[in-house]
């Protein structure tokens, strides 16, 4: 089966590490506008993939050079590693050349003062009660466009969203009858030895993390300020952590597709160094993500912050410690309340000696090639659009364990007040 990858960043490099390993994947084409990097990660790769590796440059946000990538190579699926900004073109393309679609982030806009998008925003603000910038309406718009041409578009295969919302089918299935209470825990212990850094692509994690928080609670958003719910819990395998309730795009689909849930939280752990870091860059302006006139040219303030911090994917041969990433279950079972919390634990130095990267970039890589592989192999065959939760869980699950990211249940876990 042929599969595009576009993207060659540390998420994408895990995500076709593990297609290597997968014999579904027959040819494998890495596309990205940096052709340099996919030609470096195919030499490392080849000598022991299963597949046929190929590379090619394009520009994802360009409609028509995907069309022409596509058309070329003919790909059976397209895994989006890419960015986020990036989701509609590709699923547009995706429907051009008949190819099924998945990603591990919903859309949010690049630009967001463009007055034609800003309308639909402001609009959905009003209708819905969170001002995140990312959602998932514009995507599960192409709910009819992907039925009527047959194709599976399969979206947030990372971790979370993506195994978080994968535990949660598989505690619906296995373990309860109704769950009532969600709260999903982000912890990562590690520790990269920087002042300041983000585990991921800078743009996104900070526009992200600097939002208003809010969760779902009783039919309807709760929005809160910045770092405005913040509480400690004590991680397996990593230990007593500050966390902080944050919004997160899983919460959408887990409400739309949880019957009977009535209250979902997505919190996050972070350091003092990196949250006071955050608060200095934003109060002079450097998350902001309109151009400035600088010296007579427009720079855009939060992708020059993201030019002068480390890449993310280079963080890994220097990066200890362990992520704990998981959900905390309520409900009812037989008639009686039940709790129950399943949770993964990733050991970085462990990721980096796999594949070259630290574990937040394994976490979401393996999920992506896990989703993909699904989709590719028709065992997730279903025409639309979709988010993890709506598939059987338990292909998926088996997967994870084959495949590095062995998962626990706990039947008596710490809840979180």
């Amino acid at each position: 089966m042929k599969l595009l990858v576009i993207g060659c960043g540390g998420v994408a490099t895990v995500a076709i590490h593990k297609c290597c390993q997968n014999p579904v994947f027959t040819e494998i084409c890495i596309a990205s506008r940096t052709i340099s990097r996919c030609n470096a990660l195919v030499e490392k790769l080849s000598p022991t993939a299963n597949a046929k590796l190929t590379t090619a440059e394009v520009n994802a946000d360009n409609l028509q050079e995907l069309i022409a990538l596509m058309k070329k190579f003919q790909p059976h699926t397209v895994l989006n590693v890419a960015l986020p900004y990036q989701d509609l073109t590709i699923m547009e393309a995706c429907l051009a050349c008949g190819a099924n679609y998945v990603d591990t982030a919903n859309y949010e806009a690049e630009n967001t003062d463009d007055p034609e998008w800003r309308a639909i925003y402001e609009k959905r603000c009003q209708e819905k009660g969170f001002t995140a910038y990312f959602d998932y309406s514009w995507q599960w718009a192409y709910q009819e466009k992907f039925q009527k041409a047959g194709l599976t578009a399969l979206l947030g295969t990372g971790f979370d969203p993506g195994v978080t919302s994968v535990f949660t089918a598989y505690a619906q299935k296995h373990y309860f009858d109704e769950i009532h209470t969600i709260d999903i825990l982000d912890c990562n212990g590690g520790d990269h030895g920087y002042p300041f850094a983000t585990n991921f692509n800078p743009e996104i994690n900070l526009r992200e993390v600097s939002a208003n928080g809010s969760y779902w609670e009783n039919g309807h958003w709760i929005e809160t300020k910045p770092m405005e719910i913040k509480r400690e819990y004590d991680f397996d395998g990593v230990g007593k952590k500050e966390m902080y309730l944050l919004h997160h795009e899983e919460i959408e689909s887990l409400a739309k597709n949880i019957p009977h849930v009535k209250r979902i939280r997505f919190f996050m752990t972070f350091g003092k160094s990196y949250l006071t870091h955050m608060q200095c860059l934003q109060n002079v302006g450097m998350l902001n993500t309109t151009p400035v006139l600088f010296e007579g040219k427009e720079i855009v303030p939060i992708k020059f912050l993201k030019a002068l911090l480390p890449d993310p994917a280079s963080l890994g041969a220097r990066t200890v410690g362990k992520t704990n990433i998981g959900c905390i279950f309520t409900g009812i079972k037989d008639g009686k309340l039940k709790s129950l919390s399943i949770y993964n634990i990733c050991d970085h130095q462990e990721a980096f000696k796999e594949t070259g990267l630290q574990a937040i970039s394994y976490t979401t890589g393996v999920p992506a090639m896990i989703g993909t592989a699904l989709v590719a192999s028709g065992v997730w065959n279903q025409a639309g659009v979709f988010n993890v939760e709506e598939f059987d869980p338990d292909p998926y699950m088996n997967m994870l364990n084959e495949y590095g990211l062995p998962w626990v249940v706990n039947d008596s876990p710490v809840l979180v007040d």
